[in-house]
């Protein structure tokens, strides 16, 4: 699968990997900094953004899709960075390719399963019948009830495009990541391997995605990783404090 990508900067290659529901420009204000430093390769993955539509899709799958990408762009390997979902793919490519990994970084994610906390929400879009609506704010309004947190809605709503008539369409494949969501994107990270260079998980202070009991699988994984914590930050820990987030992510890179 070619995957849909925002190239910025020049120097040695570092891959940003966003979560569910997301697209590369999510990563934009962060990427833009980092650009100064390094060449910025900012991914959409499948059934994402601008990146074609398949109903497969698993950490393994999408790992091979990152992996097509570097050998596409003539890059023998690349530092990683992802997100939540984003994470557990840039921890299997780091798994089944170690030797492309320069350096790892997941931002608050676990290689463990979780639950399937974003159902309710992958009903409520699938349950909207677009052509009835003719503005963005007119949709807002019908999920408030399923999805109060403006923030969260408004997120969602970036995936919504218009087609050639102007009437709105989806941009993800939101029906295949709802086939694939709790048989896979759920699951926890499939190893039969670790990975031994530099690895950095950084979670946020006020997010449990990453807790105390998943240290020890993740040293397992990941035999030379440090833990660090931003204190303040959620799971969103580029959004919530993109300042301290670069500063850690380029004095480990």
């Amino acid at each position: 699968m070619r995957l849909h990508l925002q190239v910025f900067g020049a120097g040695r290659p570092l891959v940003l990997l966003h979560g569910l529901f997301g697209s590369a420009d999510n990563w934009r204000p962060v990427a833009l900094r980092l650009a100064e430093r390094r060449q910025v390769l900012v991914v959409d993955q499948r059934n994402h953004g601008a990146s074609p539509h398949d109903a497969r899709m698993d950490y393994s799958l999408m790992a091979g899709d990152l992996n097509a990408l570097l050998e596409a762009r003539g890059l023998g390997g690349a530092a990683i960075v992802g997100h939540s979902m984003g994470g557990k793919t840039a921890m299997q490519f780091a798994l089944e390719f170690p030797e492309r990994v320069e350096k790892l970084l997941v931002a608050d994610m676990a290689p463990r399963a979780y639950a399937p906390v974003h159902a309710p929400i992958l009903q409520a879009l699938l349950a909207l019948e677009l052509p009835q609506y003719q503005t963005r704010q007119q949709v807002e309004a019908v999920l408030e009830p399923d999805i109060p947190d403006l923030f969260l809605r408004r997120f969602l709503l970036k995936n919504l495009g218009r087609d050639a008539t102007g009437g709105f369409v989806w941009k993800i494949n939101l029906q295949g990541i709802a086939d694939n969501y709790h048989s896979h994107l759920c699951a926890a990270t499939a190893a039969t391997t670790t990975y031994a260079g530099p690895a950095l998980f950084l979670r946020g202070g006020k997010s449990d995605y990453v807790r105390p009991e998943d240290e020890a699988r993740i040293r397992e994984l990941f035999p030379t990783v440090e833990f660090q914590t931003l204190e303040g930050a959620g799971h969103w820990v580029h959004a919530d404090q993109p300042e301290e987030f670069i500063r850690r992510a380029e004095a480990f890179l």
